[in-house]
């Protein structure tokens, strides 16, 4: 079990310790839960108020927080208290599984594929025709790759992964169990004889450095050319993201929502929960969509949209406020 000092700690966060407190220190945990001997954190006034029933023996904080820690307490002061805490939370992070052997003898390797130096390779995983596959790669059991992809160096890939054809993965990322990158994209035609005619996808699926994707999230392959993920994107779980997509640098978008075909986001774009965009929409830098929202048309940058169908926040807020004062005079 990993444990730390007060003054340990804080030589990583780099802050200000305020208050002393001589117990060492077992685990992060939030402040309703916490133990004596853990550490929590409280990134906003608002919850201040629970330090005084807390049992966490330290917390890290935002520099504005005006309460004194307690006898035998003490807080790290910090510009940050959420992204501090991140750095805790690394200190107390459990290894990761173990491998036996750095290539399983189960996994079937196809000749003509490269596996780079340091690289691990779990049970029952497929690595098909002249994949390239970088350095300190970890790829756990049950992984599939299919022929000619990339996989760049010090990316982790999980459990259930598909990986399809023609497809590449820059360095650093995580790909999560059960997600699968390069599916055919949704397109059919109906035809008066055949009924619905699908319509080949003969793209790929492109993805930067340090992407992360959730489990069980899809990426559909481009009908031509690439769907393109670019560089720190994070998607969470339960997401899909429709053939010849683009997305910029550093989206976010979050679990069950998705993009149809086409559809372009700049840099920094934020998709909210359960939100869905239209196909053939472009969404500019910085634009946030909320959760639930269903977009269809473009959304200029820097915009705030909620609502079905979105349309700005302040509008929606205001529309809604309408709407509750009319049924509520109905009901006079």
């Amino acid at each position: 079990m990993k444990t730390y000092s007060i003054q340990e700690i804080n030589h990583i966060l780099k802050g200000e310790i305020v208050g002393n407190t001589t117990t060492t220190i077992t685990a992060p945990e939030q402040l309703e839960e916490a133990k004596i001997t853990e550490i929590s954190f409280i990134g906003n006034k608002k919850y201040e108020k629970f330090w005084a029933t807390s049992k966490a023996c330290a917390a890290v904080v935002n520099n504005d927080i005006a309460i004194e820690p307690g006898e035998n307490r003490a807080f790290i002061k910090v510009n940050n208290a959420d992204l501090a805490m991140s750095q805790v939370l690394e200190m107390f992070a459990p290894a990761a599984p173990i491998f036996s052997v750095d290539i399983h003898p189960t996994a079937v390797i196809v000749a003509s594929a490269s596996i780079g130096n340091n690289t691990k390779i779990g049970a029952g995983t497929y690595v098909g025709p002249n994949v390239q596959i970088g350095e300190n790669v970890i790829i756990y059991p049950n992984v599939t790759i299919l022929d000619e992809c990339t996989i760049g160096n010090n990316t982790t890939i999980w459990s259930g992964t598909v990986i399809r054809e023609r497809c590449h993965i820059g360095s650093h990322c995580i790909i999560h169990p059960n997600a699968t990158i390069g599916a055919d994209g949704f397109g059919f035609r109906p035809d008066p004889e055949k009924g619905l005619v699908k319509i080949p996808q003969i793209g790929n699926v492109i993805i930067g450095n340090g992407v992360e994707i959730g489990a069980n999230s899809c990426v559909d392959r481009g009908k031509f050319s690439s769907t393109i993920l670019g560089d720190g994107c994070k998607i969470d779980n339960l997401v899909q993201i429709g053939h010849n997509s683009k997305l910029g640098k550093f989206c976010i978008m979050a679990g069950n929502s998705g993009l149809a075909g086409s559809v372009t986001l700049g840099n920094g774009v934020i998709i909210g929960g359960s939100a869905s965009i239209k196909d053939h929409t472009v969404i500019g830098d910085g634009a946030i969509v909320g959760a639930g929202s269903g977009v269809t048309g473009d959304i200029p940058a820097g915009k705030v949209m909620l609502g079905y169908p979105a349309v700005e926040a302040r509008d929606a807020l205001k529309q809604w406020a309408i709407l509750k004062r009319m049924v509520k005079d109905s009901c006079k």
